[in-house]
């Protein structure tokens, strides 16, 4: 029995794309990048290039009927992956519209391998390849003739050992009926998707030959370092999932910075779990979430926060500034109304990569739907859960607020029924009694450990919060009638 051949993956150089394709893209594959006008097609092709390409592996980028090369590059070379030392010696660019021009199949495929022969690529790349195909229908030569003109560069490509890129402006109905797809070894396709006057980038892979690619649409990015891909994945499973991995029955707490909540949790928040805080507004989530940073600041440890609506600056509680200006706590903060759950994700699991943060505060799950994107707010109970996984898997001890108005008609503690994905849930809300707007605070469950189920009063002072030691003494305030305890 022989030996299978294996084939070489080469990094593209876009970060979470090699992910999507299985560990890279197969080398002296035949790969068509699509989508429409505007959609990255070209900045992709050129950040695979510009990571590949040296003395080793020169790559050839023909143009055709798009931009004139020295336009491309003046546009290309603001992106920080552009290196204008490999331009000339390691990358060449040849326009071909004078010889599509000419209507020939023939002189233009001459042509290329010409130009193949005397430089010796590795990788070569042809820009708008769908410029090729109008021309099929325009001249004298047909659709036949186009796929027998595929078949031919993709035979010599592989003949001269070149992994090569078609790059088109391809619709999916485009696609499906034509001949490039049956030919082609991968299929990259970039999608714009708008709605609601919210713009979203996305990436598809529709084919990739010989290796297991992630499937679904995935979003993606066009900054100043150029194209970077979020894959929709969820982290492995955390250590103790695992078979044979021992298990910590008792978790060490962690205290929250309020020591009357403390002492309803049986001395602290269990490490690594995620307590969700529920309260109409007023109520006091925010200053909870301060003070439990502020603990961890305590005792040494660096702390994330993710704040929606409250920007850094319009931030009137000075002892998170001040933690923030300190460095014990790292702000992140998005001005986007577009976001995905991904870069969401990405920022925040950056930002306790580079802190070692164990405490982060979200703050509040109310206001995200607001950034998201339309498509991915319609289903806020799975960002909510694939950011709390995100965290499990980093082992991070997390307070996630969410703004709850109380119709006293039911005993809900989160809208969209979040509470279930968290580890621990304390409920805040409102009582009137004899004349006053008092605050009730609650710890409706803490996942694995015990907890007290006492109802206690609290008031926010300029030290905190403070928590009464004992029970309230009415009855009936979950209902909104509260009345004393005989």
């Amino acid at each position: 029995m022989t030996d299978k051949v294996r084939l070489g993956l080469l990094a593209t150089g876009v970060p979470g794309l090699d992910v999507l394709l299985g560990g890279g893209l197969t080398e002296y594959s035949f790969t068509l990048i699509a989508g429409a006008p505007g959609s990255g097609k070209t900045t992709l092709a050129h950040q695979i290039m510009f990571a590949q390409a040296g003395p080793e592996r020169r790559a050839l980028f023909f143009t055709v009927l798009g931009e004139p090369p020295l336009k491309m590059l003046r546009y290309q070379q603001q992106f920080a992956f552009f290196d204008m030392a490999k331009v000339g010696p390691d990358i060449r660019y040849v326009n071909l519209a004078d010889d599509l021009r000419a209507g020939h199949f023939h002189g233009v495929l001459e042509r290329i391998m010409r130009e193949v022969e005397d430089f010796g690529p590795g990788l070569v790349f042809v820009d708008s390849f769908r410029s090729v195909m109008q021309s099929a229908r325009s001249g004298n030569e047909g659709l036949s003739d186009l796929q027998q003109f595929i078949q031919e560069l993709g035979s010599r490509m592989a003949t001269w050992q070149a992994t090569t890129f078609l790059i088109g402006e391809y619709s999916q109905a485009d696609v499906e009926a034509n001949p490039i797809i049956t030919v082609a070894d991968g299929m990259i396709t970039l999608i714009q998707a708008n709605e609601d006057n919210s713009m979203l980038r996305k990436i598809r892979i529709n084919k990739m030959r010989g290796q297991a690619h992630m499937t679904g649409s995935h979003t993606m990015r066009i900054t100043d370092d150029g194209i970077r891909v979020y894959p929709r994945v969820l982290p492995p499973l955390a250590d103790d999932r695992l078979p044979g991995s021992p298990v910590d029955r008792s978790p060490r707490r962690i205290p929250t910075g309020t020591a009357g909540l403390d002492e309803l949790l049986r001395g602290g928040l269990p490490q690594g779990h995620t307590m969700l805080v529920s309260g109409p507004t007023g109520i006091g989530k925010t200053i909870l979430g301060t003070r439990f940073l502020q603990a961890g600041a305590d005792l040494g440890e660096k702390g994330v926060a993710l704040y929606f609506e409250k920007g850094t600056a319009r931030l009137r509680n000075a002892e998170l500034a001040a933690l923030s200006q300190s460095g014990q706590v790292e702000v992140v903060e998005s001005r986007s109304l577009s976001l995905s759950v991904e870069e969401l994700l990405d920022a925040l699991m950056c930002a306790i990569e580079r802190t070692g943060a164990t405490r982060v505060v979200i703050d509040s799950l109310s206001e995200i739907e607001l950034y998201l994107a339309p498509e991915v707010r319609a289903d806020l109970r799975l960002a909510v859960f694939r950011t709390l996984t995100a965290l499990a898997k980093r082992g991070v001890t997390a307070l996630v607020t969410v703004g709850m108005e109380d119709d006293y008609m039911g005993l809900r503690f989160s809208p969209s029924a979040l509470s279930f994905l968290t580890d621990a849930v304390v409920s805040l809300r409102f009582a009137e009694i004899e004349g006053e707007l008092r605050k009730i605070m609650m710890v409706v469950k803490v996942r694995g450990c015990d907890h007290s189920s006492e109802l206690r009063e609290y008031r926010i002072t300029d030290a905190g919060i403070e928590v009464d030691g004992k029970p309230s003494e009415y009855d009936g305030l979950l209902t909104g009638h509260p009345t004393p305890r005989r």
